[in-house]
């Protein structure tokens, strides 16, 4: 399994983010896996952002009230995080990840994207 993030690496307060994840080498329908985004700010821990089961049920971390939103293209093969209002506080780099499900571990990680948000 390979992945890669791509997005707008800046983006300023109040707008929406929208980073997209490229799945290589399994079905993004895939029952595996939850496919995962988790940011790191610099110098502080990593950060599970949120995930996409493959019933499309998902989860987003409490902390960021309702903010992120992941969906699927199928066609693509890839998945896309939205997040919503964003602060300063959003600045980090961007990990997508697949999550295998049943073994709680991270099988795989895209190589990271910096996001920084300022205006």
């Amino acid at each position: 399994v390979q992945l890669m993030e791509s997005g707008p690496g800046l983006a300023k307060p109040s707008q929406t983010l929208s980073l997209t994840c490229t799945v290589n080498g399994v079905p993004i329908a895939s029952n595996r896996y939850y496919w995962s985004w988790i940011r790191q700010p610099a110098g502080k821990e990593l950060e599970w952002v949120g995930y996409l089961a493959f019933s499309d049920s998902t989860y987003s971390t409490p902390s960021l009230k309702r903010r992120a939103v992941i969906t699927r293209d199928t066609a693509k093969n890839q998945f896309t995080l939205q997040l919503n209002a964003t602060t300063p506080e959003d600045t980090a780099v961007y990990y997508c990840a697949a999550y295998r499900v049943g073994e709680a571990t991270f099988d795989t990680w895209g190589q990271g994207t910096q996001v920084t948000v300022s205006s």
